[in-house]
């Protein structure tokens, strides 16, 4: 039995495939094609994922999109009456709508014609996202909550989940959405690319709660449940907004109204200067996220009576307000699968679809993030031997170690010498974190390490953390949470007597994304950390994603590009180690 999973026709297009109702392979479209949150069409990751699972398109028996064109009708009829939005406006989602009816169209432009036997399941969008939460969590039994911008005319649905069902027990319909009024607050603060908001978190602590009067003017909780926008101050709902979903990187015009810019002043340029009334916003934004989003999961919390809790969609990105849950709402446990946004969708389709047709279901907690296209030595190797003379010509050296204990010793001396080190491990990860397959590593005790790593590699703002990658079993000693966080995807504070010993990665606030990593799950990386404490006492390294302003590298071709094109001090693929020589 063969189910494909598909994230299509928006942002992060993904694929992953069920064999027996097992997870065998997941990977998002822009891996392979190099352009990030590639939408459109995934044809790459699916021939990928059948590739691991040595099938073809013949044996597939079904394909689970994470949408459903015809759900919630009477809603959208309802709305259009009411509205009577523009004609553009109707025109362009009667288009949309129609590429996502035309699925067997695509496998055959792109792949090849889907059988006859083959059967289309569609599933409804925060149904997906929330199977994706709960089925791939350890809980018999949670609250869930799946809440984005918007999927299937819908911004938010909760209930419970327990063993195999998942109960929808309320929702927030189109035109309200709390991924919207970040999102146009993200875009009237200059960051206009498309994901953008990891940004606001990033700039969030380095301003005051100074406008929180005038963020409550757009967006509040609601007595009844779930939560409303301000209309006057937003376009999406009137108006044609252009954006771009077909094969290649998402575009969005711009979402909010000439109202909010006589309520906030001029909208920041890209690229301008970020003055303190920026960084207020910043600040005002995340404080009024949080407020509206604890105050939904409280009211979830006393209507349900769980304290564990299942958490997906786009906003489930948002690893600050994560990492506060505990402290905001009474809930005692937290999980987010590392794709939480909507290239998770395909799985949670693929497991719904399992589940809806009797075929076998049963649920499998995901304990890690190791479902991509994976290398071994004997490939890298052909592949070093390729570009030996280029290697020579910049004058890299380059070794391979015989144990893993060898090989984490000498990479925990370069990076303890201040080096820069590529990392390049095992299967991909699925999602957008690199934890420990396809990362950049540091030391997080060098002051400067923020800014060298911007000037040698990533050349991205100033504001924005680096993440620590902790052995699980310090967590406590370092940080004010003793939390598994094996997908980083909460934000806890650092132990304030703890913070100067490792100011790469503490923020400005005096917080860290954090990894936890474990030896059953990531035994090379987490061999590597415990050589950098044996050496160091610091039992953790700073981890970024191996990528230059591109996709995380997916290949061990695009991890030598990269460690060529940058100022990396040295790169790991495997056991091989290739290390500049001084000049």
């Amino acid at each position: 039995m063969l189910i494909l999973g598909l994230n299509a026709f928006h942002g992060d297009a993904s694929a992953c495939l069920l064999k027996d109702g097992r997870l065998v392979a997941a990977a998002e479209e822009e891996r392979f094609v190099r352009v990030k949150h590639r939408a459109g069409f995934p044809a790459e990751a699916i021939a990928w994922c059948l590739q691991a699972a040595g099938a073809e398109i013949k044996d597939l028996d079904i394909v689970a999109v994470n949408s459903d064109p015809k759900a919630r009708t009477g809603a959208r009829i309802g709305y259009t009456l009411r509205h009577r939005p523009t004609p553009g406006y109707l025109l362009e989602r009667l288009r949309h709508r129609w590429r996502r009816l035309d699925l067997r169209g695509y496998f055959k432009d792109c792949l090849e014609p889907l059988p006859a036997a083959t059967r289309i399941h569609p599933v409804e969008h925060h149904r997906a996202h929330l199977a994706s939460a709960f089925y791939c969590s350890p809980y018999s039994q949670a609250a869930v909550l799946s809440i984005d911008g918007f999927g299937d005319f819908c911004s938010a649905a909760w209930g419970t989940g327990s063993q195999t069902d998942i109960h929808i027990q309320g929702e927030v319909l189109f035109p309200h959405s709390l991924g919207i009024f970040y999102q146009a607050m993200t875009q009237y603060l200059g960051f206009t690319a498309y994901g953008d908001e990891y940004k606001i978190m990033g700039l969030a602590p380095y301003g005051r709660a100074a406008c929180i009067q005038e963020m409550e003017q757009l967006v509040c909780s609601l007595d009844t449940g779930g939560y409303q926008l301000n209309l006057d101050y937003f376009r999406h709902h009137r108006e044609k907004i252009n954006f771009q979903w077909q094969q290649g990187s998402p575009r969005f015009e711009t979402l909010y109204s000439p109202e909010l810019e006589q309520l906030l002043g001029p909208a920041r340029e890209p690229g301008g200067t970020l003055d303190t009334r920026h960084k207020d916003l910043a600040h005002s934004v995340q404080h009024c996220y949080e407020s509206v989003l604890f105050q939904l999961l409280e009211d979830l919390q006393s209507t349900t009576g769980m304290k564990e809790l299942a958490l997906a969609g786009g906003c489930a990105m948002n690893s600050v307000a994560n990492g506060k849950v505990y402290k905001k709402t009474r809930f005692k446990q937290l999980y987010v699968q590392p794709a939480a946004g909507d290239a998770g969708g395909a799985l949670g389709a693929a497991l719904c679809a399992q589940r809806d047709l009797g075929r076998g279901f049963s649920r499998e907690p995901m304990v890690h993030a190791a479902w991509g296209p994976e290398f071994d030595d004997a490939y890298i190797q052909v592949m070093l031997g390729h570009n030996e003379s280029g290697l020579a010509r910049q004058s890299v050296d380059l070794q391979h170690y015989a144990s893993d204990q060898a090989l984490c010793e000498a990479v925990a001396a370069a990076l303890a010498a201040g080096n820069v080190v590529g990392w390049f491990q095992g299967r991909m990860e699925w999602g957008p974190r690199a934890l420990g397959q396809r990362s950049i590593l540091a030391d997080p005790r060098r002051h400067n390490m923020q800014e060298l790593l911007n000037i040698k590699i990533k050349r991205r703002e100033s504001f924005r953390p680096f993440a620590p990658s902790i052995l699980r079993e310090c967590v406590d000693d370092w940080f004010e949470t003793d939390d598994d966080v094996p997908f980083m995807m909460k934000v806890f504070r650092i132990k304030p007597q703890c913070r100067e010993q490792i100011p790469a990665v503490s923020h400005v606030d005096g917080s860290g994304r954090l990894q936890t990593v474990s030896p059953e799950l990531n035994g090379r990386y987490y061999q590597l950390i415990r050589s950098f404490a044996d050496r160091t006492g610091v039992p953790m390294v700073l981890n970024t994603s191996f990528n230059e302003n591109e996709p995380i590298v997916c290949r061990p071709e695009e991890a030598l590009e990269c460690f060529l094109r940058t100022g990396m001090d040295a790169l790991v693929m495997g056991r091989f180690v290739l290390q500049r020589t001084p000049d």
